[in-house]
């Protein structure tokens, strides 16, 4: 049976019109998110969705595409950062792309064998894999015997996500680098099919751990979109509660990471310490260090302990400032950070990047105020913005977003309005609908898709590290290896996040 959407509105596009429909949109300034495939059942074929903002306070735009025959005009010339989603839906959909600059798999590893794209309807055979190169840059030119080539990885040291970067230098300077990842792709959207909506909540916190309350919220967003569902103001004012007290503990344990990479030790400690009271804090809140269980379609499943919040945010934040006057005033600290990893403002808007690494290379630009949901809009919320673009920006950034954090939860604390926690929100059959969060490392987007039975029929997920590090390589590239792992770690990068 073929659904038709509900919500949210779309603009239907004949294949060759996608071209200069993308050209007309970003000459207005738009700015497209993502893309994503889809099979609107069984037997139908596959369709193409392109998610686009057109400003800030503007609603999200999205085209629907049909292709007739394929392959299907590229539009990464204009919007590099769809390269990798037309990558993805080549991989996973078996969908071709005319003029993609880089047209090597992406997700599938390279000696992947399947009989028919992973996300076909029906679609259950095990991917076999047979030994295979990953395929790397040819070098040209007379220092091509100087160049050397380090893969480093999958398996990395300490407790660091699998991933393996090979660098092409020469001495200490890095003349390219080329990240692989998915080594550990679990197939989440995979995963949704099938599932009733109330269930999707759980593997939607579990997409990037330390990122749960925002997919959580980015996939009940969607649901209650699809749904026609109003939460009631008790319960988006908590949910604020809930994303900060999540935005807190992340920022802090990003401090304390990036205090190991340059080496400041007791910068180190003290930062991880702050993410411990401040996980110590959401246990006593919501029953759970990572703050799950609480988010579910049309609200919250039960009451959160905010009566806690107040005393505890008072010593935190002592501690906090305290640490942050230290950071700011150790030079072999700020040193280390300065000129390391910059990104430029044009290369961050291009290549897609998001959160605190976009506002670091000067894109004034959250979802929080931009796209307003919950009770943001009513709150004060503060955006922090810098120009420098480098892991110094990264940093001051996340400082800042750490002290409207503690505001917000004061506020949130001192002005809970009372009421209901949750309202119904019933599945509607061959619905639809788009949420988004703005994650501690940026926006994430939930697309949904309700089949016949109300069940999910195809869920696409865009989190912020699959744009961010597609972004990453551009600031490696030309730099050294000395500044290597601190660079890495100001973009706060997860790996299970963009694998998915």
């Amino acid at each position: 049976m073929m659904c038709s959407s509900t919500a949210p509105a779309i603009t239907d596009l004949a294949a060759d019109g996608l071209e200069s429909h993308c050209r007309a949109a970003l000459a207005a300034g738009a700015r497209m998110q993502f893309m994503y495939a889809l099979f609107p059942s069984r037997d139908a074929p596959a369709q193409l969705r392109y998610v686009l903002h057109p400003g800030p306070g503007a609603p999200p735009q999205i085209w629907r595409c049909e292709p007739e025959a394929q392959p299907v005009a590229s539009l990464a010339a204009m919007a590099p950062l769809l390269s990798w989603y037309e990558r993805e839906a080549t991989d996973l959909f078996g969908i071709s792309f005319r003029g993609q600059p880089m047209p090597q798999p992406l997700v599938l590893l390279p000696g992947t064998l399947a009989e028919r794209p992973p996300m076909t309807p029906g679609a259950t055979t095990p991917l076999r894999h047979v030994a295979a190169p990953h395929p790397l840059p040819d070098l040209a030119g007379a220092a091509r015997a100087d160049v050397q080539i380090m893969p480093f990885g999958p398996v990395r040291a300490d407790v660091l996500e699998s991933a393996q970067l090979v660098f092409y230098y020469i001495g200490e300077a890095i003349l390219h680098f080329h990240p692989q990842l998915f080594f550990k792709h679990r197939g989440m959207e995979k995963r949704f099919e099938g599932l009733a909506p109330r269930i999707g909540t759980v593997l939607a916190e579990r997409v990037s751990g330390v990122g749960s309350v925002a997919h959580a919220l980015a996939y009940c967003h969607a649901i209650e979109a699809a749904a026609g569902c109003d939460v009631p103001r008790r319960a988006a004012w908590l949910r604020v509660l809930l994303a900060e007290l999540e935005r807190l503990y992340n920022h802090l344990q990003y401090l304390g990471h990036l205090c190991h990479t340059t080496t400041l030790k007791v910068g180190e400690a003290q930062g991880k310490y702050l993410e411990e009271l401040a996980k110590q804090l959401n246990c006593r809140v919501s029953g759970s260090r990572l703050l799950r269980g609480l988010i579910v379609p049309g609200g919250l499943s039960r009451e959160p302990a905010v009566t806690v919040v107040g005393p505890e945010l008072d010593r935190l934040e002592r501690e906090f400032l305290r640490y942050s006057d230290l950071l700011a005033s150790t030079n072999s600290h700020v040193d280390r950070l300065m000129t390391t990893g910059v990104l430029g403002r044009r290369l961050a808007f291009d290549q897609g990047a998001t959160g605190p690494v976009e506002r670091a290379s000067g894109i004034d630009r959250d979802s929080r105020r931009d796209q307003p949901y919950g009770a943001y809009a009513e709150l004060p919320l503060r955006v922090a913005v810098r120009e420098g673009g480098d892991a110094y920006a990264r940093q001051s950034v996340r400082l800042d977003e750490i002290l409207n954090s503690i505001t917000l939860l004061r506020a949130v604390w001192a002005g809970l309005p009372a009421g209901p926690i949750r309202a119904p929100c019933a599945a509607v059959p061959c619905s639809e609908g788009l949420g988004w969060a703005e994650t501690p490392r940026g926006t994430a987007y939930y697309a949904v898709h309700l089949d016949a039975a109300g069940r999910l029929g195809r869920v696409k997920i865009k989190s912020p590290s699959f744009s961010n590090w597609r972004v990453f390589p551009y600031t490696v590239h030309d730099s050294n290896m000395m500044d290597y792992a601190i660079n890495e770690a100001s973009f706060g990068l997860t790996v299970s996040g963009c694998d998915r």
